[in-house]
């Protein structure tokens, strides 16, 4: 009885042990992002993406031997949340981290992770401050909103020259922030704005802004925001009998832009990064999330591609210390992903090479066009300039 009784325990310590080392055999990360709330079409990217890197990457063996267990953050698209998010990731032991995607939740947010000694890659965060400030912990895979508003800028000037442009921004991190970029760089054109004014994100009716814009009859209205305002405000221009073109950012980039706005959002036009998606070398990947009902628009791809850079990293480093991950994604190594080749500079942007896709070297940001595809859907696809 004895001996059985010191069988049974030392079986159970054996277990305990094999469970405690399973446990110290996983390699936790966490993607925040706003999965509920206004912009939750950005969040489901950015959870999508994380989640099928991680199970492609576990399905291949894992990281150094160690599978990922990935944990989800509602930030909701709110700052306050977004702080909460990272001080739960920190509770659990998360010690990398995909997000967030609205500039203003990823800097408040990213404050904690540095604090906590977590590594964090934003698929979508454009304000320059998310990298100017120095942090040793942030980096992104996205560009930066003085490049996108430098672009959009060039491209109004040029395009609208002795015009009547009207801005419109929603008084956010992000959308201010492109809305005064895109300004700077219209003015370096030659070209002077006739209307400038903020809105509150989640106001519905716009009946005072848009007769506001109508009583500057514009030729343009540039939108700084997301696509849920941006379409709300397009559709009501349309119901005053404003037929002006709306230009926004990457914001816009969701097809639920369209289904808000309505066929009024035809001839939109838009600035976003090169679309992965038209890579051939991802057809497997994309066709994967189509046959599960997910299309893997905007920052889908550049949230799995966070996920790739960061096993990359480690591999590298032959370490799972943020810091040492850090130190060398900032030395200028090279990593192969699904938006191309890419490394950082010493802030954590993406370097000035861009994107190098297939050999070939892609700006950050291009122009595309929102248009009726085959299926006589609107969509955004690359625009002739």
């Amino acid at each position: 009885m004895t001996k059985s009784r010191t069988s049974i325990l030392a079986l159970g310590l054996a277990l305990a042990l094999g469970a405690a080392t399973d446990a110290r055999a996983q390699l936790k990360m966490g993607v925040g992002g706003p999965m509920t709330g206004g912009s939750a079409a950005f969040g489901a990217q950015l959870k999508q993406g994380a989640e099928q890197a991680v199970k492609d990457i576990n399905a291949a063996g894992g990281i150094m031997g160690e599978k990922i267990e990935l944990s989800v953050g509602d930030d909701r698209g709110d700052p306050k949340e977004g702080v909460s998010v990272a001080n739960n990731f920190t509770a659990e032991g998360v010690t990398f981290v995909v997000g967030h995607f609205n500039s203003g939740v990823t800097i408040p947010a990213s404050d904690v992770y540095q604090d906590s000694g977590i590594l964090q890659i934003t698929p979508g965060s454009t304000n320059p401050s998310v990298t100017d400030r120095g942090l040793w912990n942030i980096f992104r895979v996205c560009g930066r909103d003085d490049q996108q508003g430098g672009l959009a800028g060039k491209i109004i000037a040029e395009k609208f020259k002795g015009k009547r442009v009207a801005i419109v921004h929603d008084k956010t991190t992000y959308g201010q922030g492109l809305a005064e970029e895109t300004r700077k760089a219209m003015a370096a054109g030659g070209l002077k704005e006739v209307f400038f004014e903020g809105v509150n994100k989640d106001d519905k009716d716009f009946t005072a802004l848009v007769s506001k814009l109508k009583s500057v009859d514009p030729d343009l209205v540039y939108w700084g925001g997301l696509h849920d305002t941006g379409g709300l405000i397009l559709r009501q221009m349309r119901d005053q009998g404003l037929k002006a073109p709306m230009m926004g950012g990457d914001g816009l980039a969701d097809t639920e832009f369209a289904a808000i706005a309505g066929p009024g959002a035809e001839g939109t036009l838009m600035t976003f990064s090169p679309d992965p998606r038209n890579n051939p070398k991802n057809k497997a990947i994309v066709e994967e999330f189509r046959q599960r009902g997910f299309e893997p628009q905007t920052y889908t791809l550049y949230s799995y591609a966070a996920v790739q850079i960061m096993k990359e990293a480690i591999e590298q480093a032959k370490s799972t210390d943020p810091e040492k991950v850090a130190k060398l994604m900032r030395s200028g190594k090279p990593f192969d992903t699904v938006l191309g080749t890419l490394s950082f500079d010493s802030k954590g942007d993406v370097s000035d090479d861009g994107y190098l896709v297939n050999g070939k070297r892609k700006d950050r940001y291009v122009l595309y066009v929102w248009k009726k595809g085959p299926d006589g859907n609107l969509t955004y696809v690359e625009a002739d300039e």
